[in-house]
């Protein structure tokens, strides 16, 4: 049964999938968008977000935080000195998932376009 069960597996383990959307998120946060499957889009979302609204407080302690979930300091300053100060108005809802129509080649899986909402072209 999947009671309380809230996030996909992904048919992975769970370092693994944490890898993955860590992987994600610092590939969304330094090119703005990214192309991937609708699943993973979806399963990404909230993951950035939590980390957009941690890097919107602008403390030594939300920055260190965000240092160690993201693994890598550099893209965690771009984070909250350049993607974060876009969004200080903004209470959420901070990406936009766009599906796309052409279907990822070999097994036909929905791929989908996540950007930020606010970030310049």
């Amino acid at each position: 049964m999947r009671h309380r069960v809230k996030t996909k597996s992904f048919h992975r383990r769970k370092e693994h999938r944490e890898a993955l959307f860590i992987n994600l998120a610092k590939s969304l946060i330094l090119n703005g968008r990214i192309e991937t499957t609708l699943p993973k889009a979806k399963a990404l979302r909230p993951f950035i977000e939590d980390l957009v609204t941690l890097a919107k407080e602008d403390t030594v302690h939300a920055k260190r935080l965000l240092a160690q979930r993201l693994k890598d300091q550099k893209v965690a300053k771009k984070l909250y000195t350049e993607i974060a100060p876009l969004f200080k108005e903004r209470n959420g809802g901070y990406t936009r998932i766009y599906k796309l129509e052409k279907r990822r080649i070999g097994d036909g899986g929905e791929k989908a376009l996540i950007e930020f909402v606010e970030y310049p072209s």
